[in-house]
């Protein structure tokens, strides 16, 4: 059996007479809480698969489904800190779970990845990113304790309200956009630590049993179907774990470069390290002297592939791997092109793998 988070954690929540209309940010998130949800009911989707969520604008119709939203999932501000003054305008009436606030798991910091280096093939110990959790020898899928993560770093130890966030006064966002868009400028605020958190199975783990346990408290009518629905998911998502773990274990000493640090929790479960990349979290375009800083140690190194993805184009990569062996690929963590639903994460997670796979192994 899961263990769902006790009931005497979470923030007291109205009881619906029928399935709350549940509301989620993005295909990643949404596809883990229609796994929860089952038969029941679908999630919404605010913002459709592939879509940037660093770079979204709300249509008229998004706005209206988020203001008829019971229960919201979202990964939180320091994905889209847009979205944090639009919730709290256009959705006041719901109640928020900020999955990257619910404890459970251990948050990376931000990176400064455009500092290039080369990682010895022996050297992958990242115990220097507070992960320990997250080895391949002692991860087991059982062990999500509240006490030992180390979340006072970050000032992300929420027991007591489950990762709800209904005053975001205390984030620090200044926003002066509308209740149907924002800033496209990428000028983003992505917190303390990195928010990409969604590409390690294990953390999406615990945030289905999260999922679950506030739908159990809005609707308990339907909590044994929803803990029943969030086993199934979890264990669906150990046996993906192990899959992905067995595919990337021969990859690990391969030096790459990224097409901007959105893949760190991806990495740091399955002994990853990108030796650089185009652009940082923010995905800004890089300048003429990133670019040219790359191709002059791409020169002097072994780097076997030079990945691109949506927020960055794939012009960048072919400009650095000019004159080298290096290969390019482009690479996905938000499921461009992919079909929304239960399946979603489990194709975005193989995906991805086959892609790092694909351009590391030479395949």
């Amino acid at each position: 059996m899961i263990r769902l988070f006790a009931a005497c954690c979470l923030a007291p929540a109205a009881a619906f007479a029928e399935v709350p209309r549940v509301m989620t940010d993005f295909a990643p998130i949404h596809s883990l809480t229609a796994q929860v949800m089952g038969d029941l009911g679908t999630p919404d989707l605010l913002m459709p698969p592939g879509a940037d969520p660093h770079d979204f604008a709300l249509r008229p119709s998004d706005a209206g489904n988020l203001g008829e939203a019971d229960l919201l999932f979202w990964t939180g501000p320091g994905l889209t800190p847009w979205l944090t003054d639009l919730i709290d305008t256009l959705a006041p009436q719901a109640t928020q779970v900020t999955l990257l606030e619910v404890p459970g798991w251990d948050t990376l910091p931000i990176r400064d990845i455009q500092k290039f280096t080369v990682p010895a093939a022996e050297e992958h110990d990242h115990d220097e990113h507070g992960h320990d959790d997250h080895g391949h020898d002692d991860h087991g899928h059982d062990d999500h304790g509240h006490d030992d993560h180390g979340h006072d770093d970050h000032d992300h130890a929420h027991d007591d309200d489950h990762g709800h966030d209904h005053a975001h006064d205390d984030h620090g966002h200044d926003h002066s956009h509308d209740a149907h868009s924002h800033d496209h400028d990428h000028d983003h605020d992505h917190g303390d630590f990195d928010p990409h958190a969604w590409l390690d199975p294990n953390i999406a783990q615990v945030w289905v049993a999260a999922i679950a346990d506030e739908l159990s408290a809005a609707d308990p009518d339907n909590a044994a179907t929803y803990a029943s629905n969030a086993e199934a998911a979890i264990a669906r998502l150990a046996a993906l774990d192990t899959e992905l773990a067995a595919q990337m274990t021969p990859l690990a000493g391969q030096a790459y470069i990224l097409p901007h640090d959105g893949y760190q929790y991806f990495e740091a479960r399955y002994g990853l390290t990108a030796s650089g990349a185009i652009s940082g979290i923010d995905a800004r375009t890089p300048g003429p002297a990133q670019i040219a800083s790359l191709r002059d140690q791409m020169a002097q190194s072994d780097i076997v592939c030079v990945f691109s993805d949506a927020e960055i184009g794939e012009r960048w990569a072919t400009v650095v791997t000019e004159g080298t062996s290096a290969r390019t690929a482009r690479i996905d963590g938000v499921g461009m092109d992919l079909d929304s639903g239960v399946d979603l994460y489990d194709a975005l997670l193989r995906r991805l793998a086959d892609d790092f796979a694909d351009c590391l192994g030479g395949a």
